[in-house]
């Protein structure tokens, strides 16, 4: 769909460590950011980060180093803030802000993660889709953000009609880019390092000027992490991921399970790829589909599937388990027969999000260790973060 011929230029300005012309960029954050960003300095290549914490005040200027972007320059910590997609949406509510004006589908963003946090709502009727065919620079104008935790190199390689000017003309007159496109694997990506959660987080945390709080959910996701493992059985399960085509699927995107920060809590529980070393290409349809030949060749003992809105439990296996039971074909494989086909969410994960997701797999892959009503996480300790009391 999208021509990634004419990018080269744009791939060459946003390198790793700030060698970007004009890297340095001084944002005005009075919670309109229109008119209040501009570019400043010559090409550098400093590579050494800003580091920052919640001593600076408002007025203090401060930096926030970010790859592909380099060093961006706050002259206060901005409060208007608009994220690409619920990953980065996610980082900023556990530290306490205010939701985000915009994300790029706010039908994205699953909030029910929020729902047992004490204090914690977060309504999406409330924000701005972003994607309205096609994203114009008339909405960043009219959303007035101070920051914009977007990839600049997502907007000129994924975004019809962007061009790098288009990106220097928003971050001159409204507010800076300060992302790094890190939940998938792009090939526009090579020129500089993807981040992992939580160093995306530490970056959000910075700009923001709340590292404490950054810090204390780090340790908090530790020690759930460290937890949850050490009760883990030797063998874990081999999990195929997919997402059906469709609520009566015949066929499945397949995907693989990777190292981005989409996978992070399936690798935190030590599955397995089920379909790692089979050659899913010679099954896949020009679409990119695959139908249940591959799977029953594969057999794999858990099926997860990416859907298209969030489902209980209850409505999940009544939408996609009570099919495949009475399927021909499906109902033959090992995962249908044993009741292990379960909801995989979202591709999207912040802090918060991160804890709900690995607590959810933990449970429905490990049932005989972790009871369906236990609570793997404290939900008022991310309350105290929050607030800054913790």
């Amino acid at each position: 769909m999208f021509d990634d011929s004419s990018n080269d230029a744009t791939r060459r300005r946003f390198l790793k460590g700030g060698t970007a012309v004009g890297a340095t960029v001084l944002a005005g954050c009075t919670g309109g950011g229109s008119g209040n960003a501009t570019t400043t300095g010559e090409t550098t290549t400093e590579t050494t980060e800003e580091t920052t914490d919640e001593t600076t005040t408002q007025n203090s200027s401060y930096s926030v180093s970010i790859d592909p972007v380099g060093k961006v320059t706050f002259d206060a910590v901005p409060q208007a803030w608009v994220a690409e997609n619920p990953s980065w949406a996610d980082m900023g509510v556990a530290l306490g802000m205010e939701p985000p004006l915009a994300v790029v589908l706010t039908s994205e963003y699953r909030t029910h993660h929020y729902d047992d946090v004490p204090g914690l709502s977060v309504d999406t009727d409330e924000m701005t889709s972003l994607w309205q065919d096609g994203i114009s620079k008339e909405l960043f104008y009219r959303l007035g953000a101070d920051v914009h935790f977007i990839d600049p190199n997502y907007m000129t390689n994924l975004i019809p009609n962007w061009k790098q000017t288009d990106v220097d003309e928003i971050v001159s007159n409204v507010g800076p880019f300060c992302g790094n496109t890190s939940f998938s694997t792009y090939p526009w990506h090579s020129d500089y390092p993807y981040y992992d959660l939580y160093e995306a987080f530490e970056k959000v945390a910075q700009v923001f000027q709340r590292t404490d709080r950054y810090e204390a959910f780090s340790s908090l996701h530790d020690e759930v992490i460290g937890t949850i493992t050490d009760r883990l059985p030797d063998e874990r399960p081999a999990v195929a991921l997919l997402s059906p085509a469709s609520t009566e699927p015949e066929k499945f995107y397949p995907y693989r399970l990777g190292d981005r920060t989409a996978y992070k809590h399936w690798n935190d529980l030590g599955v397995e790829d089920a379909l790692a070393g089979s050659d899913i290409s010679t099954f896949t349809s020009d679409r990119g589909t695959i139908d249940y030949e591959p799977l029953l060749e594969i057999d794999p003992e858990v099926l997860l599937f990416y859907t298209d809105q969030h489902r209980t439990p209850e409505a999940f296996r009544s939408t996609y388990l009570d099919f495949l039971r009475n399927h021909d074909t499906a109902s033959t494989l090992t995962a249908v027969r044993n009741g292990d086909v379960y909801s995989a969410g979202s591709m999207y994960q912040g802090p918060i999000m991160n804890l709900s997701k690995t607590e959810r797999a933990a449970k429905q892959l490990f049932p005989d260790e972790f009871d369906c009503d236990e609570k793997l996480y404290d939900r008022q300790r991310i309350a105290d973060i929050r607030s800054g009391g913790a």
